[in-house]
């Protein structure tokens, strides 16, 4: 698990590997991810958006950027967490992720941004 803490908001990342299918004829690897947001702050925040970068080990990356998370956007007031589920396909058994959500700050309205720290995505039939 890794975990990093901005302006008062705790990401904790845990990965798993799903398994290997192919598509097109190409074989992908399926990695699934859950995302704790916890709100050590005294204020109450809200997710807005999500920018994502993907990484594989083919330097291949791909890069998602939306709003929410999951179709939310979830208000979080201080001492309480969102958690959710979600994945991604790599090319190659290994990867990383990194990115950050964009939030907004109900006391004073301010905007800002909270890192996602880098994860990585590996399958484990490819560790040595």
């Amino acid at each position: 698990m890794v975990q990093q803490v901005t302006k008062g908001i705790k990401i904790s990342v845990e990965t798993n590997f799903e398994g290997t299918f192919y598509k097109n004829y190409k074989v992908h690897f399926a990695f699934g991810y859950k995302v704790t947001i916890e709100n050590q702050s005294k204020d109450s925040v809200q997710l807005n958006s999500r920018h994502w970068k993907i990484l594989d080990a083919l330097n291949n990356d791909e890069i998602i950027e939306g709003e929410g998370v999951i179709g939310k956007k979830p208000i979080i007031k201080p001492g309480e967490s969102h958690t959710y589920n979600s994945g991604c396909l790599l090319a190659s058994p290994f990867g990383a992720m990194q990115g950050h959500y964009n939030m907004v700050n109900f006391t004073d309205t301010k905007k800002f941004r909270v890192v996602i720290p880098t994860f990585k995505l590996s399958a484990p039939f490819a560790l040595n």
